[in-house]
């Protein structure tokens, strides 16, 4: 078993099956079904139950994936560790919306202008399905809100958010969850962090939201408060840089649902080059 063995055989999980695989690492057909065959047989296991063209990963492939993920990052960091130290090469890098809306552009100017040799691939969303990308190795690092306890990851503190309630404008003061008129939660899908601290805020009031909206951007959220639909969680930092004006009324929240730090996430163990490189300069940002 080699790292192209491991290599071909997540990418046949990753692409959901022999075809896609083949595309992705310009290989013909024939050549990656061999290869699994040969990778099962190496190892005495079937990896993928077969239902006509259709592959399901099995059990023992499910254990060998989480492998095949740690052991081509730790390649990764060998590569890195014995090489100049020089950052280059791509970069895989995850997001929250939020963040990349309001403190990434400038940031990444000038990590391009100073490491024109890095190749970055940008991916936003919830904070829980980019915890899990770098885990699994499809990312190498991401901002997201902290903290997150889990040994396989270690973070470094990037950026400290105000998060504000955005309610329809002239909604009276809110002091507590019992003061909203309208108890629909404008929010993106479960993994977020911060839908679930406006979910804790209303818990706080033994509050029960009538209905909760999944959107997918910001400026939808906003739309939608503007209508009088419902209330969303923003960080005040994107906040000033949409065009809300009196449109939505904003409100703050206590402290312990408020604050809300922003830290940079990759796998535990020494990060490479590139991912030092962007953590130097946020750090300095």
């Amino acid at each position: 078993m080699d790292l192209d063995d491991l290599t071909i055989f997540r990418t046949v999980v990753r692409e959901g099956g022999i075809t896609r695989a083949a595309e992705k690492l310009h290989r013909v057909q024939s050549n990656v079904t061999t290869r699994i065959r040969q990778l099962e047989d190496k190892l005495g296991v079937e990896l993928f139950i077969r239902e006509g063209r259709r592959l399901i990963v099995s059990p023992s492939g499910r254990v060998l994936l989480d492998y095949a993920d740690r052991l081509l990052a730790l390649a990764d960091e060998a590569r890195a560790a014995v090489s100049d130290g020089t950052p280059r090469g791509r970069l895989r890098f995850g997001s929250m919306e939020s963040t990349a809306a309001a403190r990434l552009p400038a940031l990444l100017a000038r990590f391009h202008a100073q490491y024109p040799e890095v190749q970055l691939e940008l991916r936003t969303g919830p904070t829980g399905p980019l915890i899990a990308e770098v885990i699994d190795g499809r990312l190498e690092c991401a901002l997201v809100s902290g903290p997150v306890e889990d040994a396989r990851v270690a973070s470094v503190p990037a950026f400290d958010e105000e998060l504000v309630l955005v309610a329809p404008a002239g909604h009276p003061p809110i002091a507590s969850p019992r003061d909203l008129r309208a108890r629909t939660l404008l929010t993106f899908e479960p993994g977020c962090a911060y839908r679930q601290r406006l979910q804790a805020w209303l818990a706080s009031g033994e509050v029960v939201p009538e209905r909760v909206v999944e959107l997918s951007s910001y400026h939808a959220m906003i739309g939608c408060v503007a209508s009088g639909m419902g209330v969303a969680l923003v960080p005040r930092s994107l906040l000033a840089m949409l065009p809300v004006e009196d449109s939505v009324s904003i409100h703050v929240l206590p402290p312990e649902f408020a604050l809300a730090r922003t830290v940079l996430i990759h796998r535990s163990g020494a990060p490479g080059p590139t991912v030092r490189a962007l953590a130097e300069l946020i750090g300095r940002a």
